[in-house]
Parts: C-alpha cells; structure tokens; sequence
C-alpha cells in the first residue's frame, strides 16, 4: 500500500550520485508485505513474462489479474524473520528505525543519517522537502556524548531546529553534567529521552494511526 508520493532533492540512485544531481525526483513511500532475502533471490525468485515486458517502459498501472497472478506464487509463510536472525540490529539502529518511523507517522519527512557540513546527523524531520530539518535526533546508547551533544549544538545554530539526544538510563546523569557545563548555551534547548521511551512512543503513535483508520480518519 502507497502511504505517501513525494519529490526528492537530494540524489539517491547511482546514477545520480555519480553526476552529484537529482535524475528522477519523484519517489513514494509504501508498506512492505513481503521481504526475500537476498540469498534466495536465484532460487525463490518470481518469473512473469508479462511483468517483465511492463516493467521495461518504467512505472505502470497493473491489472489486478496479473499482480494475483504474481503474489500466488510466492510462499505462504514470509522469509523476514531469517533474516532478521541472520543479522542482528544494533540497538542503536533500532533507535534510528524507530525514529524514522514515527516521524513518518507525524506526516513529516522522516530521513536517517543526514547530511550536515560533511557529517551525519541520526535522524531528522522536515516538514516540506525544501525545509532545513524541524526536529534532530541523535542516539547514543553508551558512546560518545560530547561528540553528539556537539552535533546537535551545531544542529541548532544553523537551523534553529528542534533538538533531542536519547540515551541509555545509565546516561542520564552524565549527559547533564555536560549540559550544564561544556555545552550550556544549549542546556534548556535540548531534550533528553530515555531510551526505552521510544517504544512506548512508537507503541502509542501505532495504536492512534489504527484507532484513526477504523474512524476512517486518515
């Protein structure tokens, strides 16, 4: 399912980032039903004659006959959980992913490791494609502190943006110990999350977006 159609303008295809401009803007976000994993892309991989001679000329409509056509011969049960055995996320990139995904709950654009003076920040939202990042995140779960407080400090001064740090529990004490210090000018602009609070956000972002669906507000 389409969730959002938008324009892009920043380069993300090879192409485009071999020439350093934006080739194809137009992009769109959807739901993900079924994952292959990539080691089974020669054994398990859908062949349609039909699909191959659409998919030649770009993006196009589909009949409905022909995507039933294609999603009958994919396996009842998905492949997605061996892969998630296979490589296990970090809780670090959990906290990304999970950042990515409630901001594109809030409707925002949601974008991980953006660029900033040659650096990246966790995680940004932007509310209009051409707008600098409304809110930043950086997570760190037991890492280098000073070097993200120092990334959202900058965040700030260029952007006036939003800013927030989520860390581990056990952090807490030393990153206010740096707010109130080092980095002071910033102290009553930054907001520390504790980390397992993104859960609970995400959880309730999840339950609202449902509960607006059965309304039939979305």
């Amino acid at each position: 399912m389409v969730r959002r159609k938008f324009k892009q303008n920043k380069p993300l295809w090879p192409a485009e980032v071999k020439e350093g401009e934006v080739i194809w803007p137009s992009r769109f976000e959807f739901d993900v039903k079924y994952l292959l994993p990539q080691d089974k892309w020669e054994t398990h991989k859908v062949v349609s004659d039909a699909l191959k001679i659409i998919a030649r000329r770009g993006f196009q409509i589909i009949t409905e006959e022909l995507a039933t056509e294609v999603i009958k011969t994919f396996p009842a049960e998905p492949l997605i959980e061996e892969v998630a055995e296979k490589a296990a996320v970090s809780p670090h990139e959990e906290i990304k992913a999970k950042l990515v995904e409630i901001g594109r709950l809030q409707k925002l654009i949601s974008e991980p490791e953006y660029d900033m003076d040659g650096g990246k920040l966790d995680v940004v939202w932007r509310r209009i494609e051409r707008a600098v990042p409304a809110y930043v995140f950086e997570v760190q779960i037991g890492g280098d502190l000073y070097h993200a407080i120092g990334k959202l400090k900058h965040a700030f001064d260029l952007w006036n943006s939003n800013i927030f740090l989520v860390v581990a529990e056990e952090d807490l004490r030393k990153a206010n110990e740096l707010l109130s210090g080092t980095f002071h000018e910033i102290q009553n602009k930054v907001k520390l999350i504790e980390a397992t609070k993104i859960d609970e956000l995400l959880r309730r972002k999840k339950a609202y977006r449902d509960f607006e669906a059965e309304l039939g507000i979305t």
